[in-house]
């Protein structure tokens, strides 16, 4: 019997595979496994959540928004103030001259060609993150008739350019395109 055991050993170690060579791939195989699935919920958290993946983009209809008053809207839990701007608006902020702003931007660069009383903003003060006051009817628009920030002072013109206050640069202008005349696609 001594002598099968031997011819089987031999069979073994002459084909290169042996008991100890398999238990040791397993094993490895069994924690690489192990490891990925461990590795994946922690890298996968880092994608964007469903939510703000619906809120990717937004297609507002600006229709009802008369001369000269403006909407909040929220795009990826942030707002986003709309405004139609009379022409004494547009007047004043284009009176303004853009090299003396602390953050020089003409009204045109802040809006779309042929659409240059839509006016569309962040609505978070680029001071500390508040909410400005002036998209409602009857709050404070402050000095400049624009926008007034209630935590720190920072007061916005009509073009939402950063005119008094500790803010150090104009209301954010987010990615925007009308798909028609009344229907505009933030984001």
């Amino acid at each position: 019997m001594a002598t099968v055991e031997t011819a089987d050993t031999a069979v073994a170690e002459e084909s290169g595979v042996r008991r100890r060579d398999f238990i040791n791939i397993a094993a490895v195989s069994f924690a690489g496994a192990g490891a990925v699935a461990t590795v994946f919920p922690l890298v996968n958290q880092m994608n964007p959540s469903a939510d703000v993946l619906a809120l990717a983009s937004v297609d507002v209809d600006v229709a009802a928004i008369d001369r000269g008053q403006a909407i909040k809207i929220l795009w990826r839990k942030q707002p986003v103030f709309v405004r139609n701007l009379t022409d004494k608006e547009i007047g004043e902020a284009n009176a303004v001259d853009a090299a003396s702003l602390r953050d020089p931007q003409t009204l045109a660069e802040r809006t779309t060609v042929g659409k240059e009383n839509w006016l569309i903003t962040m609505g978070v003060c680029t001071h500390l993150g508040c909410v400005p006051l002036g998209a409602a009817e009857g709050e404070n628009r402050g000095e400049f008739g624009g926008y007034f920030c209630p935590c720190h002072g920072s007061h916005y013109d009509t073009a939402a350019r950063i005119r008094k206050g500790p803010a150090p640069r104009n209301l954010d202008v987010p990615e925007y395109e009308f798909l028609s005349d009344t229907v505009v696609k933030i984001g």
